[in-house]
């Protein structure tokens, strides 16, 4: 039976993150990560389309925590302990500057996350950090003083325990075990399915801004949008994902959301579209996009006004142009189901909050037990955030060890 200061549950994001900092503060104490694969850090890997998309360049927590569906109250002391601005220093003290996109997101200046993977491993190897890998975990229990941690192949034990896997179903029927509530998981960042005239034979297409509502709710978004083989994806539509996450989830994603493609309001576009009738009276309203958007886009929503391809502005009629208005700025879709990213799979749910302490990330049922990331009921929008996450859950209750 080996035994050790702190063993961590996980060999991702959170858990390494953890190790390190024990580590360095804490050289005399056995760390050890156990980890169910052959190889830890896949989803830091694969994140960010391979480039590792480590935080986002939002510095006041207020407003950071408006990113996240689920935590943004408990995370707001948290971040007053360990930030983005943290995060970015901590990198960078340790040779790896992050550089900042337009849209906030921030990667390591190497554009790779290999950078990211081989100074964990490096680092933990230097610190001492024990990593196991296929030591998958099928129980952990109090035994006086000491958590017991049984895995197929080996038992451990040890002092003080944290739980890094993520959305684990194994792990959380574990904690369930130990009497935490753990919320039912639900997809949390998908991307909508729809099978629509105006958009099935442009996949690729973007539009910088719109703005996204779902009918019969309150659940709002703007932002890009991105047509795709399968419907619409990007940032508009992985908030709301996000955001109602258990909403949609109740419907069986099955709804109706509408669109305003050029973000004026309806009355402003109409009476614009009425001074093309006049100003551009001999030009064929297909020929030539407005609002700037992509033409094949324009194009499908003209032909969805029941405007044919020749016509000209002054052969329009008064019907035809509020038709046009509507599909500019009021677009009814109808959504179908939901893609989810498998690779960066994220879910709603996981341990109940208010089993936690947000000082010190430590549970409230039973002592020398944390949880850090996605573990929780915790989640956010995609640009870096859930990594945030993990930073700050990790740097905190490792500073609390």
């Amino acid at each position: 039976m080996d035994y050790y200061n702190v063993i961590i549950i996980g060999g991702g994001a959170a858990g390494f993150f953890a190790a390190i900092n024990i580590a360095e503060k804490h050289p005399h104490l056995k760390v050890s990560i156990l980890e169910r694969g052959s190889e830890g850090l896949q989803k830091v890997k694969i994140s960010g389309g391979g480039r590792c998309n480590v935080t986002h360049a939002e510095f006041i927590p207020q407003e950071l925590v408006k990113n996240y569906p689920r935590g943004e109250k408990e995370l707001l002391g948290p971040f007053h302990q360990f930030m983005t601005g943290d995060t970015i220093e901590w990198f960078e003290k340790r040779g790896i500057p992050l550089k900042i996109e337009e849209d906030g997101r921030m990667f390591p200046e190497t554009d790779s996350s290999k950078t990211i993977v081989d100074f964990f491993l490096n680092e933990a190897e230097r610190l001492g950090v024990k990593v196991l890998y296929n030591q998958s975990v099928v129980g952990f229990e109090e035994n006086e003083t000491l958590w017991k941690i049984s895995t197929k192949k080996d038992v451990f034990t040890c002092e003080k325990l944290i739980i890094a896997t993520g959305s684990n179903p194994k792990i959380w029927n574990l904690l369930e075990q130990l009497g935490h509530t753990i919320v039912k998981p639900v997809p949390s960042l998908f991307t909508f399915n729809i099978k629509d005239k105006r958009i099935q034979d442009i996949p690729g297409v973007s539009v910088p801004h719109v703005q996204v509502k779902v009918l019969d709710s309150k659940l709002t978004s703007e932002g890009a949008l991105l047509v795709t083989h399968w419907g619409l994806s990007a940032p508009a539509i992985l908030k709301l994902s996000a955001f109602g996450a258990l909403e949609l989830a109740e419907c069986n994603y099955q709804f109706k959301i509408e669109i305003n493609f050029i973000s004026i309001g309806y009355d402003e576009c109409l009476t614009l579209l009425k001074n093309f009738k006049l100003t551009e009276a001999k030009k064929q309203v297909g020929k030539y996009s407005r609002f700037e958007l992509p033409k094949r886009l324009w194009q499908n929503l003209v032909k969805a006004s029941q405007i044919s391809e020749n016509k000209t502005w002054a052969d329009l009629n008064l019907e035809q142009l509020e038709a046009l208005a509507t599909q500019l700025t009021k677009a009814l879709f109808e959504v179908n189901g939901k893609s989810t990213f498998k690779e960066e799979f994220v879910t709603a749910g996981g341990v109940d909050l208010k089993e936690v302490n947000f000082k010190t990330f430590e549970s409230k049922l039973h002592n020398h037990l944390y949880l850090a990331g996605e573990v929780l009921n915790i989640d956010a929008v995609t640009g870096g955030f859930n990594f945030q996450n993990c930073w700050t859950s990790a740097f905190i209750l490792s500073k609390n060890i």
